[in-house]
């Protein structure tokens, strides 16, 4: 995503003032790196805990052995529970977390090839999780995960902004 575009995005933050946090694995710090460049990301940006082991998940997010060895460190369950941890350590009224497969190595089968990513987004206590499979080298899926994650809360923001709306004209249609 462009700066232009990432400037945007931390306007719309700003505009209904939301703090944002990012709880990364295969992303490895692009998802903040990336956010900071945008005017005014101080004002939202709470932090990104990188957690790209997974001793690091447990010890800094709390997610626990037992996912990790039932369904691995790239998957839906530990990604979910990766934004759970993060909510209790920095509260902000969006967590994102992700974790996936960038490069061989790790735990990819043919239901779960290399470039597949777990998303889970955070917001107003209701948890959305997506997966998504990329295709290309490990930059260009690193890449292509935040991306989506930018466009992603793009989205999220529009409808909280409908959503905004809606609330201001009930409570003007209350009010006459």
């Amino acid at each position: 995503m462009e700066t232009p575009e990432i400037d945007n995005l931390v306007k719309k933050f700003l505009q209904f003032k939301l703090t944002i946090a990012f709880a990364e694995s295969c992303t490895a710090g692009l998802l903040a790196s990336e956010f900071s460049k945008g005017v005014g990301s101080s004002e939202v940006l709470l932090g990104s805990v990188v957690t790209y082991h997974p001793i690091a998940k447990q010890k800094l997010l709390g997610v626990s052995q037992e996912s990790l060895s039932l369904y691995t460190a790239e998957s839906q369950q530990v990604t979910n529970e990766m934004v759970m941890g993060l909510h209790k350590k920095l509260p902000a009224d969006v967590c994102v977390a992700v974790t996936g497969l960038c490069a061989e190595g790790a735990s990819e089968a043919d239901i779960k090839p290399v470039g597949t990513v777990f998303f889970t987004f955070l917001h107003q206590n209701h948890a959305e999780e997506i997966r998504h499979e990329f295709e290309g080298d490990c930059v260009t899926v690193r890449e292509q995960a935040a991306d989506f994650i930018f466009t992603h809360l793009g989205e999220l923001l529009n409808r909280y902004s409908e959503q905004y709306a809606a609330q201001a004209v009930e409570t003007r249609t209350k009010k006459g």
